[in-house]
């Protein structure tokens, strides 16, 4: 299997993302960036942090998945197909197939780990459909994710 560059990865996702910015207005790299940084901590390796930093891509920008390719492995760009929302979307069946996929389960943690942890920027309303979906779909992923949850629903006016 192809040696994975973290740092031509990142590189990569940078270039891809350049321009687009968070709901907050942070720059768009800090989430995939994030992402990456906490399935490191969880303790796994190359191959999950650079998923990570290329799950957005064929969703939210010009990337092809030979570019994807070219850059990591099958494995990599199968996570990413399967982390990438179809349109129209059937989260039921989006979320089955990932629970599937280690590579991409352990991302869509983190990813939707982190989307909760930063959502406080939004408006009212964004944070109850996030609250709502996740409650429905994403809550058995992990514990950090119910204790996400709880801190975001604090922040609601009841």
């Amino acid at each position: 299997m192809r040696e994975l560059s973290y740092e031509k990865a990142l590189s990569f996702a940078e270039e891809k993302h350049r321009g687009q910015r968070r709901i907050g207005g942070e720059p768009y790299i800090v989430h995939p960036v994030a992402v990456a940084k906490t399935v490191e901590e969880w303790g796994y390796g190359d191959m999950y942090r650079v998923t990570a930093l290329f799950h957005d891509l064929l969703e939210d920008t010009d990337a092809t998945e030979a570019e994807i390719l070219e850059l990591s492995n099958s494995e990599v760009l199968d996570a990413v197909r399967l982390l990438t929302k179809p349109k129209p979307c059937n989260m039921q069946e989006y979320v089955s197939k990932i629970k599937k996929n280690k590579l991409a389960f352990v991302v869509k943690t983190a990813d939707r780990l982190h989307n909760l942890k930063s959502a406080f920027c939004t408006d009212e309303d964004f944070r109850r459909r996030y609250i709502r979906e996740t409650k429905r779909y994403f809550l058995d992923f992990s514990p950090e994710i119910a204790k996400a949850v709880d801190a975001l629903s604090k922040s609601l006016n009841d």
